[in-house]
Protein backbone atom coordinates (compact mmCIF):
# COMPACT_ATOMS: atom_id res chain seq x y z
CA UNK A 1 0.00 0.00 0.00
CA UNK A 2 1.28 3.46 -0.86
CA UNK A 3 2.87 5.69 2.64
CA UNK A 4 0.17 8.22 1.58
CA UNK A 5 -2.52 5.49 2.20
CA UNK A 6 -0.41 4.23 5.41
CA UNK A 7 -0.57 7.73 7.42
CA UNK A 8 -3.95 8.30 6.50
CA UNK A 9 -5.12 5.48 8.02
CA UNK A 10 -2.88 6.23 11.07
CA UNK A 11 -4.37 10.04 11.21
CA UNK A 12 -8.08 8.51 11.22
CA UNK A 13 -7.06 6.66 14.41
CA UNK A 14 -5.32 9.15 16.05
CA UNK A 15 -7.73 11.71 16.21
CA UNK A 16 -8.53 11.64 20.18
CA UNK A 17 -4.67 12.36 20.58
CA UNK A 18 -5.71 16.14 18.40
CA UNK A 19 -8.72 16.69 20.37
CA UNK A 20 -7.49 16.48 24.08
CA UNK A 21 -8.10 12.94 24.62
CA UNK A 22 -4.83 11.14 26.46
CA UNK A 23 -3.83 8.14 24.35
CA UNK A 24 -0.72 5.98 24.65
CA UNK A 25 1.56 5.98 22.21
CA UNK A 26 2.40 3.26 19.64
CA UNK A 27 5.25 2.96 17.23
CA UNK A 28 3.72 4.23 13.54
CA UNK A 29 6.02 4.48 9.90
CA UNK A 30 6.81 8.02 8.98
CA UNK A 31 4.11 10.11 7.17
CA UNK A 32 4.15 11.05 3.92
CA UNK A 33 4.69 14.62 3.50
CA UNK A 34 1.80 16.51 2.73
CA UNK A 35 1.25 19.89 1.44
CA UNK A 36 1.33 22.97 2.97
CA UNK A 37 -2.23 24.31 3.33
CA UNK A 38 -3.22 27.78 5.10
CA UNK A 39 -2.90 27.13 8.42
CA UNK A 40 -5.46 27.70 10.89
CA UNK A 41 -5.12 30.79 13.31
CA UNK A 42 -3.56 30.44 16.44
CA UNK A 43 -6.06 32.09 18.28
CA UNK A 44 -7.54 30.68 21.66
CA UNK A 45 -11.31 32.21 21.04
CA UNK A 46 -12.50 32.10 17.85
CA UNK A 47 -16.05 32.77 16.40
CA UNK A 48 -18.12 29.29 16.08
CA UNK A 49 -19.75 28.95 12.55
CA UNK A 50 -22.93 30.47 11.95
CA UNK A 51 -25.70 27.94 12.49
CA UNK A 52 -28.72 29.41 11.27
CA UNK A 53 -26.98 28.73 7.68
CA UNK A 54 -28.61 26.15 5.91
CA UNK A 55 -25.36 25.50 4.45
CA UNK A 56 -23.75 24.92 8.06
CA UNK A 57 -25.27 21.75 8.53
CA UNK A 58 -23.91 18.14 6.70
CA UNK A 59 -28.04 16.77 7.50
CA UNK A 60 -30.98 18.45 8.36
CA UNK A 61 -34.82 17.26 8.63
CA UNK A 62 -35.95 19.60 5.65
CA UNK A 63 -33.13 19.61 3.45
CA UNK A 64 -32.01 16.89 0.79
CA UNK A 65 -28.82 16.19 1.91
CA UNK A 66 -26.14 13.68 3.01
CA UNK A 67 -28.32 11.32 5.16
CA UNK A 68 -30.82 11.45 2.50
CA UNK A 69 -28.41 9.23 0.08
CA UNK A 70 -29.14 5.73 -1.03
CA UNK A 71 -28.17 3.68 2.17
CA UNK A 72 -29.77 0.38 1.46
CA UNK A 73 -28.20 -3.25 1.65
CA UNK A 74 -27.29 -6.70 0.45
CA UNK A 75 -28.20 -9.37 3.12
CA UNK A 76 -25.59 -12.20 1.85
CA UNK A 77 -26.88 -15.85 3.45
CA UNK A 78 -24.73 -18.11 4.84
CA UNK A 79 -25.75 -20.21 1.48
CA UNK A 80 -24.55 -17.01 -0.43
CA UNK A 81 -28.42 -16.02 -1.66
CA UNK A 82 -28.88 -12.08 -2.01
CA UNK A 83 -32.08 -10.26 -0.28
CA UNK A 84 -32.23 -6.67 -0.86
CA UNK A 85 -33.65 -4.37 1.64
CA UNK A 86 -36.03 -1.55 1.01
CA UNK A 87 -34.26 0.99 3.24
CA UNK A 88 -35.69 4.26 3.49
CA UNK A 89 -36.08 7.30 6.12
CA UNK A 90 -39.27 7.53 8.30
CA UNK A 91 -40.99 10.94 7.05
CA UNK A 92 -41.45 11.81 10.61
CA UNK A 93 -40.29 9.99 13.80
CA UNK A 94 -40.78 11.01 17.47
CA UNK A 95 -36.77 11.57 18.26
CA UNK A 96 -34.44 13.55 17.11
CA UNK A 97 -30.02 12.23 16.60
CA UNK A 98 -27.35 15.08 16.87
CA UNK A 99 -24.35 13.47 14.63
CA UNK A 100 -20.64 14.38 14.82
CA UNK A 101 -18.76 13.00 12.16
CA UNK A 102 -15.35 11.50 12.84
CA UNK A 103 -12.24 12.63 11.47
CA UNK A 104 -12.19 12.35 7.67
CA UNK A 105 -11.37 16.21 6.30
CA UNK A 106 -9.13 16.15 3.86
CA UNK A 107 -8.74 19.66 3.78
CA UNK A 108 -4.97 20.74 3.63
CA UNK A 109 -5.34 23.32 6.52
CA UNK A 110 -4.73 22.38 10.25
CA UNK A 111 -8.87 22.68 10.50
CA UNK A 112 -11.49 21.81 7.97
CA UNK A 113 -13.20 24.86 6.07
CA UNK A 114 -16.97 24.78 6.32
CA UNK A 115 -17.93 23.24 2.83
CA UNK A 116 -18.61 19.83 2.92
CA UNK A 117 -16.90 17.62 0.46
CA UNK A 118 -17.38 13.86 -0.68
CA UNK A 119 -15.09 12.72 2.51
CA UNK A 120 -17.77 13.91 4.88
CA UNK A 121 -20.62 13.08 2.97
CA UNK A 122 -20.09 9.65 2.20
CA UNK A 123 -19.40 8.88 6.05
CA UNK A 124 -22.72 10.51 6.86
CA UNK A 125 -24.24 7.90 4.69
CA UNK A 126 -22.05 5.36 6.42
CA UNK A 127 -22.38 6.20 9.97
CA UNK A 128 -25.78 8.14 10.54
CA UNK A 129 -28.10 7.48 7.47
CA UNK A 130 -29.93 4.51 8.66
CA UNK A 131 -30.59 5.97 12.03
CA UNK A 132 -33.37 7.77 9.51
CA UNK A 133 -35.73 5.07 10.18
CA UNK A 134 -35.80 6.05 14.16
CA UNK A 135 -35.02 9.76 14.49
CA UNK A 136 -34.96 12.94 13.03
CA UNK A 137 -31.04 13.27 11.73
CA UNK A 138 -28.78 16.85 12.35
CA UNK A 139 -25.53 16.70 11.84
CA UNK A 140 -23.44 20.20 11.44
CA UNK A 141 -20.46 20.73 10.01
CA UNK A 142 -17.91 21.84 12.22
CA UNK A 143 -14.13 22.87 11.86
CA UNK A 144 -12.54 20.00 12.50
CA UNK A 145 -9.16 19.05 13.06
CA UNK A 146 -8.05 17.58 9.81
CA UNK A 147 -6.22 14.16 8.48
CA UNK A 148 -3.49 17.01 7.52
CA UNK A 149 -3.23 17.83 11.22
CA UNK A 150 -2.39 14.85 12.46
CA UNK A 151 -0.17 13.26 9.38
CA UNK A 152 2.21 16.37 10.86
CA UNK A 153 1.53 15.36 15.00
CA UNK A 154 2.58 12.01 13.73
CA UNK A 155 5.48 13.67 12.30
CA UNK A 156 6.44 15.89 14.83
CA UNK A 157 5.36 18.39 13.44
CA UNK A 158 3.55 22.19 13.85
CA UNK A 159 0.10 20.85 13.14
CA UNK A 160 -1.08 24.85 12.82
CA UNK A 161 -4.56 23.63 14.17
CA UNK A 162 -6.98 25.20 16.61
CA UNK A 163 -8.88 22.17 19.10
CA UNK A 164 -11.00 24.91 20.50
CA UNK A 165 -12.44 25.94 17.07
CA UNK A 166 -13.36 22.23 16.76
CA UNK A 167 -15.48 22.16 20.10
CA UNK A 168 -16.59 25.76 19.47
CA UNK A 169 -18.19 24.92 16.52
CA UNK A 170 -19.99 21.78 18.21
CA UNK A 171 -21.47 23.74 21.36
CA UNK A 172 -22.54 26.25 18.92
CA UNK A 173 -24.50 24.08 16.59
CA UNK A 174 -26.13 22.19 19.98
CA UNK A 175 -27.04 25.37 21.74
CA UNK A 176 -28.72 26.60 18.15
CA UNK A 177 -30.56 22.79 17.74
CA UNK A 178 -31.86 23.18 21.49
CA UNK A 179 -33.34 26.71 20.98
CA UNK A 180 -34.61 26.61 17.71
CA UNK A 181 -35.18 22.69 16.41
CA UNK A 182 -35.74 20.50 19.41
CA UNK A 183 -39.29 21.71 20.44
CA UNK A 184 -39.51 19.60 23.44
CA UNK A 185 -38.26 16.31 21.76
CA UNK A 186 -35.81 13.59 22.40
CA UNK A 187 -32.94 13.65 21.31
CA UNK A 188 -29.81 10.74 21.08
CA UNK A 189 -26.15 11.51 20.43
CA UNK A 190 -24.22 9.59 17.78
CA UNK A 191 -20.33 10.27 17.26
CA UNK A 192 -17.77 8.28 16.62
CA UNK A 193 -13.72 8.61 16.86
CA UNK A 194 -13.19 12.66 16.98
CA UNK A 195 -16.69 13.08 17.34
CA UNK A 196 -17.07 10.67 19.93
CA UNK A 197 -14.73 12.51 22.16
CA UNK A 198 -16.37 16.35 21.27
CA UNK A 199 -19.57 15.11 22.20
CA UNK A 200 -17.83 13.34 25.61
CA UNK A 201 -16.93 16.73 26.16
CA UNK A 202 -20.00 18.30 25.40
CA UNK A 203 -22.49 16.10 27.39
CA UNK A 204 -19.96 16.82 30.74
CA UNK A 205 -20.17 20.56 30.00
CA UNK A 206 -23.74 21.65 28.74
CA UNK A 207 -25.60 18.78 29.66
CA UNK A 208 -25.39 16.61 32.32
CA UNK A 209 -26.72 18.32 35.09
CA UNK A 210 -28.61 20.99 33.44
CA UNK A 211 -32.21 20.93 31.56
CA UNK A 212 -31.16 20.06 28.47
CA UNK A 213 -30.36 16.28 30.26
CA UNK A 214 -34.42 15.68 30.58
CA UNK A 215 -34.09 15.28 26.42
CA UNK A 216 -31.23 13.10 26.28
CA UNK A 217 -32.37 9.59 24.61
CA UNK A 218 -29.01 8.33 25.35
CA UNK A 219 -25.51 8.83 23.98
CA UNK A 220 -24.14 6.72 21.25
CA UNK A 221 -19.84 7.10 21.64
CA UNK A 222 -17.90 4.48 20.05
CA UNK A 223 -13.98 4.61 19.59
CA UNK A 224 -13.85 7.52 21.99
CA UNK A 225 -12.20 6.64 25.47
CA UNK A 226 -14.96 7.31 27.22
CA UNK A 227 -14.20 6.24 31.19
CA UNK A 228 -16.11 5.19 34.11
CA UNK A 229 -14.48 3.80 37.46
CA UNK A 230 -13.39 0.25 37.52
CA UNK A 231 -15.65 -0.28 40.61
CA UNK A 232 -19.35 0.95 38.50
CA UNK A 233 -20.33 2.81 35.80
CA UNK A 234 -20.55 6.10 36.36
CA UNK A 235 -17.60 8.21 37.31
CA UNK A 236 -15.25 9.29 35.03
CA UNK A 237 -15.70 11.04 31.91
CA UNK A 238 -19.40 11.94 33.60
CA UNK A 239 -20.53 12.62 36.84
CA UNK A 240 -23.97 10.61 36.92
CA UNK A 241 -24.66 9.21 33.44
CA UNK A 242 -24.45 5.68 33.95
CA UNK A 243 -23.85 3.20 31.22
CA UNK A 244 -27.07 1.47 29.76
CA UNK A 245 -28.05 -1.36 31.12
CA UNK A 246 -30.84 -2.74 28.27
CA UNK A 247 -32.14 -1.26 25.26
CA UNK A 248 -35.21 0.43 27.35
CA UNK A 249 -32.02 2.35 29.70
CA UNK A 250 -32.47 6.15 29.08
CA UNK A 251 -30.18 9.41 30.06
CA UNK A 252 -27.58 6.92 29.55
CA UNK A 253 -24.44 6.20 27.31
CA UNK A 254 -23.02 3.40 25.20
CA UNK A 255 -20.12 3.26 24.41
CA UNK A 256 -16.97 0.42 23.03
CA UNK A 257 -13.44 0.17 20.90
CA UNK A 258 -13.54 -2.84 18.90
CA UNK A 259 -10.83 -5.78 18.22
CA UNK A 260 -10.69 -9.05 16.91
CA UNK A 261 -11.18 -11.55 19.63
CA UNK A 262 -8.02 -13.41 17.32
CA UNK A 263 -6.10 -10.44 17.79
CA UNK A 264 -6.49 -8.94 21.54
CA UNK A 265 -4.68 -5.43 22.58
CA UNK A 266 -1.30 -5.47 23.55
CA UNK A 267 0.46 -3.08 25.68
CA UNK A 268 0.81 -0.55 22.33
CA UNK A 269 -2.67 -0.75 21.52
CA UNK A 270 -4.23 2.56 20.93
CA UNK A 271 -7.89 1.84 22.35
CA UNK A 272 -9.10 0.67 25.61
CA UNK A 273 -7.07 1.44 28.15
CA UNK A 274 -7.99 3.79 30.64
CA UNK A 275 -5.55 6.94 31.09
CA UNK A 276 -6.78 7.77 34.44
CA UNK A 277 -6.06 5.91 37.47
CA UNK A 278 -8.64 4.45 39.00
CA UNK A 279 -10.44 3.92 35.79
CA UNK A 280 -11.39 1.51 32.91
CA UNK A 281 -12.58 2.05 29.20
CA UNK A 282 -16.39 1.74 29.01
CA UNK A 283 -17.60 -1.52 26.74
CA UNK A 284 -21.09 -1.99 26.04
CA UNK A 285 -21.65 -4.83 23.94
CA UNK A 286 -24.78 -3.41 21.48
CA UNK A 287 -25.16 -7.14 20.76
CA UNK A 288 -26.22 -8.51 24.35
CA UNK A 289 -28.07 -4.65 24.87
CA UNK A 290 -30.55 -5.58 22.06
CA UNK A 291 -31.32 -8.95 22.89
CA UNK A 292 -29.03 -10.28 20.56
CA UNK A 293 -27.06 -12.84 22.55
CA UNK A 294 -23.64 -11.57 21.01
CA UNK A 295 -24.82 -11.66 17.33
CA UNK A 296 -23.78 -8.55 15.25
CA UNK A 297 -25.73 -6.90 13.06
CA UNK A 298 -23.22 -5.01 10.65
CA UNK A 299 -23.90 -2.89 8.07
CA UNK A 300 -20.55 -3.32 6.00
CA UNK A 301 -19.57 -1.00 2.84
CA UNK A 302 -19.39 -2.72 -0.46
CA UNK A 303 -16.45 -0.62 -1.40
CA UNK A 304 -13.89 1.06 0.72
CA UNK A 305 -14.11 0.83 4.23
CA UNK A 306 -14.02 4.61 4.86
CA UNK A 307 -11.88 6.34 2.30
CA UNK A 308 -11.10 5.34 -1.29
CA UNK A 309 -7.27 4.50 -0.03
CA UNK A 310 -7.83 2.15 2.35
CA UNK A 311 -7.97 -1.35 0.90
CA UNK A 312 -10.95 -3.09 -0.81
CA UNK A 313 -12.53 -6.19 0.93
CA UNK A 314 -12.35 -9.53 -0.08
CA UNK A 315 -15.43 -11.09 -1.76
CA UNK A 316 -18.42 -11.32 -0.04
CA UNK A 317 -19.27 -15.01 -1.13
CA UNK A 318 -18.51 -17.27 -3.69
CA UNK A 319 -18.76 -17.64 -7.12
CA UNK A 320 -19.67 -14.24 -9.32
CA UNK A 321 -21.48 -11.98 -6.98
CA UNK A 322 -22.76 -8.67 -7.59
CA UNK A 323 -23.44 -6.71 -4.82
CA UNK A 324 -25.82 -3.21 -6.74
CA UNK A 325 -26.00 -1.82 -3.06
CA UNK A 326 -23.87 0.10 -1.20
CA UNK A 327 -23.60 -2.31 1.63
CA UNK A 328 -23.93 -5.74 2.59
CA UNK A 329 -25.05 -7.04 5.81
CA UNK A 330 -24.21 -10.58 7.27
CA UNK A 331 -26.57 -12.13 9.27
CA UNK A 332 -24.71 -14.73 11.86
CA UNK A 333 -21.36 -14.37 10.92
CA UNK A 334 -19.79 -11.94 13.55
CA UNK A 335 -20.28 -12.01 17.15
CA UNK A 336 -18.84 -10.18 20.14
CA UNK A 337 -18.58 -9.82 23.63
CA UNK A 338 -17.11 -7.19 26.11
CA UNK A 339 -13.61 -8.87 28.06
CA UNK A 340 -11.41 -7.31 30.27
CA UNK A 341 -8.24 -8.51 29.92
CA UNK A 342 -4.49 -6.75 30.97
CA UNK A 343 -5.62 -3.45 31.79
CA UNK A 344 -7.81 -3.26 28.31
CA UNK A 345 -11.74 -3.07 28.27
CA UNK A 346 -13.07 -3.70 24.57
CA UNK A 347 -15.43 -5.82 22.44
CA UNK A 348 -13.97 -8.14 21.32
CA UNK A 349 -15.54 -9.42 17.73
CA UNK A 350 -15.47 -12.77 16.74
CA UNK A 351 -15.80 -13.90 12.76
CA UNK A 352 -17.80 -17.12 12.84
CA UNK A 353 -16.15 -18.78 9.67
CA UNK A 354 -17.61 -22.07 8.81
CA UNK A 355 -16.18 -23.99 5.48
CA UNK A 356 -19.64 -24.89 4.66
CA UNK A 357 -20.32 -21.02 4.40
CA UNK A 358 -20.40 -20.08 1.05
CA UNK A 359 -19.78 -16.13 2.56
CA UNK A 360 -16.34 -14.83 3.31
CA UNK A 361 -14.25 -15.97 6.05
CA UNK A 362 -12.88 -12.62 6.96
CA UNK A 363 -13.88 -8.46 7.06
CA UNK A 364 -12.07 -5.88 6.20
CA UNK A 365 -11.48 -3.15 8.47
CA UNK A 366 -7.54 -2.82 10.16
CA UNK A 367 -5.27 -0.51 9.36
CA UNK A 368 -2.69 -1.64 6.80
CA UNK A 369 0.63 -0.66 6.72
CA UNK A 370 2.52 -1.77 3.45
CA UNK A 371 0.90 -4.58 3.07
CA UNK A 372 0.93 -5.18 7.21
CA UNK A 373 -2.08 -5.04 9.72
CA UNK A 374 -1.23 -2.85 12.44
CA UNK A 375 -3.47 -4.69 15.44
CA UNK A 376 -2.39 -1.90 17.73
CA UNK A 377 -5.56 -0.06 16.04
CA UNK A 378 -8.19 -2.58 16.18
CA UNK A 379 -11.29 -2.70 14.28
CA UNK A 380 -11.61 1.16 14.90
CA UNK A 381 -12.12 2.19 11.21
CA UNK A 382 -15.18 -0.40 11.77
CA UNK A 383 -16.43 0.71 15.16
CA UNK A 384 -19.71 2.02 14.07
CA UNK A 385 -20.43 -0.58 10.71
CA UNK A 386 -20.20 -4.23 13.18
CA UNK A 387 -23.11 -2.66 15.11
CA UNK A 388 -25.30 -0.75 12.77
CA UNK A 389 -28.03 -2.92 12.93
CA UNK A 390 -28.11 -3.78 16.87
CA UNK A 391 -27.55 0.24 17.43
CA UNK A 392 -30.83 1.38 15.46
CA UNK A 393 -32.92 -1.35 16.97
CA UNK A 394 -31.66 -0.23 20.17
CA UNK A 395 -32.19 3.67 19.20
CA UNK A 396 -35.77 2.66 18.61
CA UNK A 397 -36.63 0.85 21.71
CA UNK A 398 -34.56 3.88 23.85
CA UNK A 399 -36.84 6.24 21.86
CA UNK A 400 -40.04 4.66 22.63
CA UNK A 401 -38.73 4.63 26.22
CA UNK A 402 -38.24 7.99 26.10
CA UNK A 403 -41.56 8.71 25.55
CA UNK A 404 -43.42 6.66 27.18
CA UNK A 405 -41.44 7.64 30.21
CA UNK A 406 -42.75 11.75 29.62
CA UNK A 407 -45.48 13.07 31.63
CA UNK A 408 -49.13 12.66 30.05
CA UNK A 409 -47.89 10.24 27.23
CA UNK A 410 -50.51 7.88 27.43
CA UNK A 411 -49.68 5.65 24.31
CA UNK A 412 -46.64 6.03 21.59
CA UNK A 413 -47.17 7.71 18.22
CA UNK A 414 -48.16 5.80 15.57
CA UNK A 415 -44.31 6.20 13.74
CA UNK A 416 -42.97 4.12 16.43
CA UNK A 417 -45.21 0.57 15.31
CA UNK A 418 -42.58 -1.38 12.85
CA UNK A 419 -44.30 -1.52 9.54
CA UNK A 420 -44.83 -5.40 9.00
Amino acid sequence: MKRRAASLALAASSLLAACGENKPEAPAPAPAPVQTGEAAPAIDHVAPMDYAQAGAWLCRPELDDACEQVATATSVAADGRLTRDGFAPMPDPAIDCFYIYPTVSRDEAGNADTQPGPEEREIARQQIARFGSVCRIYAPMYRQVTLAALRKMLAGEDPASNREMAYADVKAAWERYLVNDNQGRGVVLIGHDQGAGLLTRLIAAEIEGKPAEDKLVSAVLPGGGVEVSSTGSVGGSFRNIPLCRSADSTKCAIAWSSFRASEPPQAEALFGKAQTDGMRVACVNPAELDGSAGALKPMLPVGAVLLEELAQPAPWAAGDVAIETPFVTLPGLLSAQCVDRGGFSYLAVTVNADPADARTDTINGDVVVDGKVQPHWGLHLIDMHLAMGNLVEIVRHQGEAWVKGQAGAATLPPEFHKPQ
